[in-house]
């Protein structure tokens, strides 16, 4: 590991909103703010949106800043790039967003039932020649996510991949979700705010390349919680 990946996971634990924990560690002591981020965190009642792979937290940091009414958690694996999004937070002040370093699918650990309102999947890599169940987007890790998501909680996708895209319609359709929204092309002229207002580092590049970013968002099938 480099002496600049070092340095900046030195930092990270500097910060207040920063956030991590071995498996081992939340699974015999409970993560103190686990179901009652907005009170004891935040300090208010405000609704919680997660961002699952947030990389270096454009996206995360860029929708707090437009909804200070909102809480806004980004969460990834890879500590060296949280540390971009949150220096920025520390420098800014801005007081609604937090990170956390976890694998997607340790997510119950940190956040309780029903504590989520709304979970953001920005250019998750889409697994191409890999196993279904490897995909953010799959049943397996939606399963998860419901564990911790409101009933009438909304999924956000935004990504550069055909695959992705047309296998999450078709997840969607095969098990009765609720399709809010599909965009193919989200630079089309038509539409402003977030969606292009925001965007990652890496979505700069693909643009520059000519590639077509799509969105979709979705709310759970009532029945998958039924289900347990």
């Amino acid at each position: 590991m480099t002496k600049r990946k070092l340095k900046r996971f030195d930092e990270n634990r500097t910060f207040s909103h920063y956030f991590e924990r071995t498996h081992n560690e939340l699974s015999s002591s409970p993560f103190e703010y686990k179901g009652s981020w907005s009170k004891d965190f935040f300090g208010n009642d405000n609704p919680i949106i997660l961002e699952i792979g947030c990389g270096k937290g454009e996206y995360t940091v860029g929708l707090a800043k437009r909804f200070p009414d909102k809480n806004f958690i980004g969460l990834d694996i890879k500590g060296a790039r949280i540390w971009r999004g949150a220096k920025t937070v520390q420098e800014e002040s801005i007081k609604n967003v937090a990170f956390i370093r976890t694998q997607a699918g340790s997510i119950d650990l940190w956040f309780s039932e029903n504590e989520v309102s709304e979970i953001w999947f920005t250019f998750p890599d889409p697994q191409p020649g890999a196993r279904e169940n490897k995909r953010l987007m799959s049943p397996r890790y939606l399963k998860i996510f419901t564990k911790i998501l409101r009933v009438d909680g909304i999924f956000h996708l935004k990504t550069d991949s055909d695959l992705l895209y047309e296998y999450t319609l078709g997840m969607i359709k095969e098990n009765r979700h609720r399709l809010i929204h599909q965009i193919n092309n989200v630079y089309n002229g038509q539409i402003s705010g977030a969606l292009t207002e925001i965007q990652t580092h890496y979505e700069q590049i693909w643009l520059k390349e000519g590639r077509t970013i799509k969105y979709i968002s979705f709310s759970l099938n009532p029945a998958i919680y039924e289900q347990g």
